[in-house]
């Protein structure tokens, strides 16, 4: 069934052509939801919660873009959406642990496919990860993740470079990433 098909058939609500659409996109939506959700019973909830968005929204779809890239924003939408209303975003690291950890410069994004770093990803606290997951992968602003989380921007600055140093820390503790050397000046030019 091509994708025109199947909009219109969702438009007029076919079961066939929502079911469809729902096998079509459901596994790549889950790995969306799954970023954001605390476990996997949370990642399906925000699933079904976002098709049913879609289903509902679809006559908003302007084929303007890729269907995918607008089914995806609704979910991310829709996960944002669960953790607000569970307070869940609140959550934090507490500020002792905080002051340990050290700032780095390096961007992990561009290993970001890899499935351990996803695991990873998913030991940060809420605040941490979501806005690691909404800037680094679905390459929202500082300032549009201000406004979806109800945040300053500058909050969102801090919870990312917070999110990329404490994912270091782990991935460097698991062993995914090797730590790096210190600066000669660092060690006494040794």
């Amino acid at each position: 069934m091509t994708e025109e098909v199947l909009l219109q058939g969702c438009l007029q609500r076919k079961p066939a052509a929502q079911r469809e659409l729902y096998e079509r996109f459901s596994p790549k939506m889950l790995s969306v939801c799954y970023r954001y959700g605390h476990n996997r019973e949370d990642a399906e909830d925000m699933l079904q919660e976002g098709f049913i968005k879609v289903f509902s929204q679809i006559h908003t779809f302007e084929n303007r873009g890729a269907l995918e890239g607008w089914i995806r924003r609704i979910m991310v939408h829709t996960c944002i959406n669960i953790l607000k209303k569970n307070k869940k975003f609140n959550e934090s690291v507490d500020l002792i642990h905080a002051t340990t950890l050290h700032v780095r410069e390096e961007s992990i994004p561009s290993i970001m496919q890899a499935k351990e770093v996803v695991e990873c990803i998913r030991l940060l606290p809420v605040g941490y990860k979501t806005v690691l997951n909404l800037y680094a992968i679905e390459g929202f602003s500082h300032r549009e993740i201000g406004e979806m989380l109800d945040i300053e921007e500058s909050t969102s600055r801090s919870q990312y470079t917070r999110a990329k140093a404490m994912l270091e820390d782990i991935l460097i503790k698991k062993k995914i990433l090797l730590p790096k050397p210190l600066p000669l000046a660092a060690t006494g030019g040794r």
